[in-house]
């Protein structure tokens, strides 16, 4: 299992901000298409953890008799309010600093739910270490995302680094029977941010396609 962890942690050596030696007159001199590579790489192996982190918890702490009344869990995550677009007239409408943003309150979102979700499990008596390492990696990873594209949003919209404000959080108060309320909530918040990280993945492929191709790009 660390062997994972390194090889992932040295796949993601290459910072998603710009350190020192990249700056040039004070502003980023990668290119943006360098930096959304960088960024679709953390995107891509965020997910693949939140999916093995939340098979693993369903693993150990819910009742096979739970798993199918647990849709309407996921259609309860408040990010939903960021649409995903489907359609081909829908994705060739979306502009960069619509796709941008949403990337950025999906990131943002889920900064402090991912804090809570560790520290909820690190009270758990039975919680293996692997799984610990999963959602601690995710934390860190995300925070990287974040910078990452708020240096996407400085060089592709020439707009100060600024972040968004949002406030709202993953719902946390769904009980089911012969469960505690605690290990359903953080299941919930698993199954949720797995959700989001598929579609900050794919905003990103999308913004990468319109940068190196432009055609084709509504088939993501």
């Amino acid at each position: 299992m660390w062997m994972l962890f390194c090889s992932v942690n040295r796949l993601l050596g290459s910072t998603l901000e710009c350190s020192d030696r990249d700056l040039t007159g004070g502003r980023c001199s990668i290119s943006v298409e360098k930096l959304l590579d960088r960024a679709i790489q953390h995107a891509e192996l965020i997910y693949r953890i939140s999916d093995e982190a939340r098979m693993l918890f369903e693993e150990m702490f819910i009742p096979l008799a739970i798993l199918p009344h647990q849709g309407h869990g996921s259609n309860s995550c408040t990010s939903n309010l960021v649409h995903v677009p489907i359609s081909k007239l829908e994705i060739q409408q979306i502009s960069d600093k619509w796709l941008l943003h949403a990337i950025l309150i999906l990131v943002q979102s889920w900064i402090e739910p991912l804090a809570d979700l560790q520290d909820s499990l690190d009270r758990y008596d039975n919680a293996p270490s692997s799984l610990l390492g999963k959602t601690r990696w995710m934390s860190t990873k995300l925070m990287n995302l974040k910078h990452g594209v708020l240096v996407l949003i400085s060089k592709m919209l020439d707009e100060p680094s600024l972040e968004l404000e949002y406030n709202e959080s993953v719902p946390r108060n769904i009980v089911a029977p012969a469960m505690t309320e605690h290990v359903l909530r953080d299941y919930i918040v698993l199954s949720c941010f797995k959700k989001d990280a598929h579609k900050m993945e794919t905003f990103l492929k999308l913004l990468r396609c319109r940068q190196t191709d432009g055609l084709g790009c509504s088939s993501l």
